[in-house]
């Protein structure tokens, strides 16, 4: 599989849309060619027993309590509003009429 001419980079490209120079093909076969011979040389390896993981270390729940505490005085609430009524927050209508 290291063999970096077994997949055509132009036709790859194609199938992507993408329109590529001659020295851009080039140059992307021979990434290609150093992508796939690290993936050959991972495949050789031993993992025979190794569970899968989605993170190289342990996630950790980051999220504080949800804890109830001091809400702000209606009054204050309402002076920060841009529109206010009847003691409530106006908000401009995005429900049209049928």
């Amino acid at each position: 599989m290291s063999d970096s001419s077994a997949l055509d980079v132009t036709y790859v490209a194609s199938l992507a849309r993408l329109d590529l120079t001659a020295e851009e093909a080039a140059r992307f076969q021979e990434q290609l060619g150093t992508v796939l011979t690290f993936v050959e040389t991972l495949s050789k390896l031993d993992v025979e027993g190794v569970e899968p993981t989605a993170h190289p270390a342990p996630v950790l729940d980051c999220l504080r309590d949800d804890v109830a505490g001091e809400c702000l005085p209606r009054e204050a609430i309402l002076h920060n509003a841009p529109d206010s009524a009847l003691d409530q927050i106006r908000v401009p209508k995005v429900v049209e009429d049928a």
